[in-house]
C-alpha cells in the first residue's frame, strides 16, 4: 500500500485511483466518526461525502505538517459541525428509545450481549455536550493523540485534556450500573 503523502502527490495531479484509496483507507473511520457525532447514518453519510468533496477541491493546499487522516477529520469534524447547525433539532427522548432493548435481564453479561451496554453508552454519549462528544470519540474510539485532537477541533492539546477528562467521567458516572 501506498503512503498517505504518495497517494497525496498522485491526487493532487489528478489522479482518481490514487484519491480512491484515499477514501479506501480513511473513509470507515471518518463515518464511524460522523455516526457517533451525528447518531443518523443518512446524515453522517453525507457529512462524510461533503468532507471527500472538500478534501479533493482542496488537496493541493493539504500541508503534510499534519498526518493526512488528521486532516480529513478535521473537514470531517467541522462538515459535523455544519450538518448539526443546519437540522431541525430533535428532542433527546426522540432517539432515546431508538436502540433500546426490551426485557434485558439483571444480569451484566447478558445485557452486554443483547446490546444493552452500547444503547446505555449511545444514550450517555448524546447526552454530553457536543465538545466532549466529539473529544472523547477521537481519542477513545479512534485513537487520536491530544495533539491531533487539538488540530482537528482548533483546540490546545490541555483543553482537549480537559474535555476528554470531562466527557471521562460524566460517562463513568451514567454508566455507573454496568461496573
Amino acid at each position: 500500500m501506498d503512503s498517505d503523502a504518495a497517494l497525496v502527490d498522485a491526487a493532487v495531479i489528478g489522479d482518481r485511483n490514487a484519491f480512491e484509496e484515499i477514501v479506501r483507507t480513511h473513509g470507515p473511520a471518518m463515518f464511524r466518526y460522523a455516526r457517533n457525532m451525528l447518531r443518523d447514518d443518512g446524515v453522517a453519510e453525507e457529512v462524510v461525502q461533503d468532507a471527500f468533496v472538500a478534501a479533493w477541491k482542496s488537496l493541493g493546499n493539504y500541508r503534510s505538517d499534519s498526518a493526512l487522516r488528521t486532516w480529513l477529520f478535521g473537514i470531517t469534524a467541522h462538515k459535523a459541525i455544519d450538518a448539526t447547525r443546519r437540522r431541525i433539532p430533535r428532542p433527546h427522548e426522540e432517539w432515546l428509545f431508538d436502540d433500546a432493548v426490551s426485557d434485558v435481564s439483571d444480569d451484566p453479561e447478558v445485557r452486554a450481549t443483547e446490546s444493552g451496554f452500547l444503547a446505555e453508552l449511545r444514550v450517555a454519549l448524546g447526552a454530553l455536550p457536543q465538545m466532549q462528544r466529539s473529544c472523547w470519540l477521537l481519542r477513545e474510539v479512534e485513537g487520536m493523540t491530544h495533539v491531533e485532537i487539538g488540530e482537528i477541533l482548533s483546540m490546545s492539546p490541555s483543553a482537549v485534556r480537559g474535555q476528554v477528562t470531562r466527557a471521562r467521567t460524566t460517562l463513568s458516572e451514567r454508566m455507573a450500573s454496568w461496573r
